[in-house]
């Protein structure tokens, strides 16, 4: 019975991110006091963690939190991210947008002030929102869905890559690790993106603050393989000198301020 109430907290906190002491005890049919001890033990357990009457469930625990759930995490900084991003683009460009949930704000703003450009991409959310831009070609790699990122992976969708060439790369990522490079959560994720990086002319991370110094398993490619690295104003200075060191070109996006200060 225990282990089948901890599977429902994880799979409720799963789709929603966080969830107050109320609502699991509503959605798993136990009391408050037991719910209370059962997150105790899954704080323990390094499942998840609690917060003032409720909990959360976050991906540095090696569980990747639904799409539509990431999506609205750090929302204001990844939209600083892509208007960033976006003043990279030139008409006429080849351009991959890979499935993270900053690119996909890329993609809202291309939507919004269209470009000629020809999109190639591996996400389903990135390829239904440029459907019907009429200044944009899109094309979405074929594979294996993985529902998790809304995103194909797998050989197919590699053996399509090789057929492009990119002028400009949007990546994102789980994590970063300064001195041993980008991180993700799927093996076949970890592949694709390496695949990607080998097709672009330059090659542009979009990743918010909080995705450095955080742990994922797969590894994609040292931080070198990058041109640059987009992130918000929160960046640490000290890593900030220590992206640059390595060559990256690194602009710090401020989600208040509508302009974007490069270092490096």
């Amino acid at each position: 019975m225990l282990e089948i109430r901890l599977k429902k907290i994880q799979q409720y906190l799963y789709s929603h991110g966080t969830a107050t002491v109320q609502e699991l005890a509503d959605h798993t049919g136990a009391s408050v006091a037991t719910i209370r001890r059962d997150l105790v033990k899954m704080e323990e357990d390094g499942l998840i963690s609690r917060t003032y009457g409720g909990a959360t469930l976050t991906s540095e625990n090696g569980v990747e939190i639904a799409f539509q759930v990431r999506e609205h995490q750090y929302l204001k900084e990844k939209r600083a991210i892509a208007e960033a991003a976006y003043a990279h683009l030139k008409s006429g460009m080849t351009v991959f947008l890979d499935a993270g949930t900053t690119v996909l704000q890329m993609a809202r703003i291309i939507k919004m002030q269209p470009l000629p450009l020809f999109v190639i991409t591996n996400g389903i959310s990135v390829a239904q929102e440029l459907i019907g831009v009429s200044e944009v070609k899109v094309m979405l790699l074929g594979g294996q869905i993985r529902p998790e990122n809304l995103s194909n992976v797998g050989p197919y969708a590699e053996r399509m890559l090789e057929n492009f060439w990119f002028d400009l790369l949007f990546l994102g990522t789980s994590a970063v690790r300064l001195d041993h490079g980008l991180f993700t959560l799927d093996a076949a994720e970890a592949s694709l993106n390496f695949k990607m990086l080998e097709r672009a002319g330059e090659k542009v991370l979009l990743a918010d603050s909080s995705k450095f110094n955080r742990s994922a398993p797969y590894r994609v490619a040292e931080l070198s393989a990058l041109t640059r690295i987009i992130t918000d104003h929160h960046l640490p200075d000290d890593l900030a000198r220590r992206i640059t060191d390595q060559g990256v070109a690194l602009e710090r996006a401020s989600s208040t301020v509508p302009q974007v200060g490069e270092i490096g």
